[in-house]
């Protein structure tokens, strides 16, 4: 499966923007979705992941109660929707699938687990 990353932006303190994740190649309801994020000078971190059934997501402590993870497999594409935006939340912004074969498991929160990758969209919140 291939991974396009979009919706990236600048973003004032406060406010929202909503990521994109396009799939193609293979039926995008075959894979967890999950987003991960890499600031300057740090490593790649857990964001969040929905299941294949949309049905679970698990969330880093980090944007929990802001962020959400839908996703529409008929339009194969997933979503990351974040809401009250911190400085401190950027970074640019990865999504990644993992082709499991559960329909229910939320996702791993380990990079390793995800198979394929999107290029990256960069987030950059001003205070």
């Amino acid at each position: 499966v291939q991974l396009q990353a979009s919706g990236g932006g600048l973003a004032q303190a406060g406010g929202s923007l909503r990521l994109s994740c396009a799939a193609s190649g293979r039926t995008f309801s075959s894979y967890i979705m999950g987003w991960f994020r890499q600031a300057p000078g740090k490593e790649r971190e857990f964001v969040a992941a929905i299941s294949r059934s949309a049905t679970n997501t698990v969330y880093a402590n980090s944007v929990k109660g802001r962020f959400t993870i839908p996703r529409d497999n008929g339009k194969n594409t997933g979503y990351l929707q974040m809401n009250s935006l911190k400085p401190e939340d950027t970074a640019v912004y990865y999504c990644a699938a993992d082709p499991s074969a559960s329909t229910t498991y939320s996702g791993s929160s380990r990079a390793s687990a995800y198979d394929y990758w999107g290029q990256g969209t960069l987030v950059t919140v001003s205070s």
